[in-house]
């Protein structure tokens, strides 16, 4: 079994955006409430955080749960998506974490936030240490006890810049892509859950817009998928879930998926 959390389900602005009137951030549904883009994937008695944002502090206050975290899986280098690397501090109570991310990712993130992965950290630093992974090559991420979980790391491509997905069991975590090389569709059959970005309804030079994941996940043929990293301009939550095919669903933060 596989239990998803949907800790943030936005985009780098987070919904709403400030100064914004829009109709989206001005609504009172929770739904249309966005943070940061993360999850949590909990299988096989390992938790596995994906990516780690600006808003993790907020995130983890409303799991209402205390827990060890095993992995971090880290999709690129932009700030919403490891802005919240120094926020793993309580749970380096209960362990050194490991911080999953291919060599370049991982340079650039010893550059930005030295203190958080010195080989002499100052007290009270987070005890945090770069696992750096190779596209297409599967590693293991184990819990304290010992259990343990497969994970395939994939290429997907950011506008121009090359980051990285997963696949986790039947469910696989892209975030940011535009574009899917067939090496990766190849990583994504036979998938249970699909859980992919669509920025808004118009085109973006970096991200998929709602009509391109659309076409993405028609691609990969999943039995679900569910949508993340939405902005403001995706539209009411209520209103663009009637648009979608029965097997796609909007994210909302706070959603849980089992598998």
């Amino acid at each position: 079994m596989m239990d998803i959390t949907i800790l943030g389900s936005g985009t780098s602005t987070g919904v709403p955006m400030v100064g914004c009137t829009c109709e989206v951030c001005t609504s009172q549904d929770p739904r249309d409430r966005r943070l940061r883009c993360s999850g949590l994937i909990e299988t096989n008695g390992v938790s596995i955080l994906m990516d780690c944002g600006p808003d993790l502090r907020q995130q983890s206050l409303s799991l209402n749960r205390y827990f060890p975290i095993d992995g971090v899986l880290i999709s690129h280098e932009h700030y919403d998506h490891v802005g919240g690397l120094d926020d793993l501090r309580p749970f380096c109570f209960f362990r050194n974490i490991p911080v999953y991310a291919e060599r370049y990712t991982a340079e650039r993130l010893h550059s930005r936030m030295p203190y958080c992965f010195s080989e002499n950290p100052y007290p009270g630093a987070p005890c945090i240490s770069l696992q750096p992974l190779t596209p297409y090559e599967p590693f293991q991420v184990t819990s304290l006890s010992g259990d343990s979980v497969e994970v395939l790391p994939f290429r997907v491509m950011h506008g121009k810049l090359p980051i990285l997905g997963y696949r986790i069991g039947r469910m696989a975590w892209i975030t940011d892509m535009t574009t899917l090389p067939d090496e990766s569709v190849d990583c994504l059959k036979e998938l249970d859950c699909l859980i992919v970005n669509a920025l808004r309804i118009t085109p973006h030079f970096t991200h998929q817009s709602l009509s391109e994941a659309l076409d993405c996940i028609a691609r990969i043929a999943p039995k679900k998928a569910y949508l993340i990293h939405m902005s403001h301009q995706i539209g009411l939550h209520a209103e663009v879930e009637k648009m979608l095919p029965e097997n796609v669903f909007l994210t909302y933060d706070g959603m849980r998926i089992t598998l």
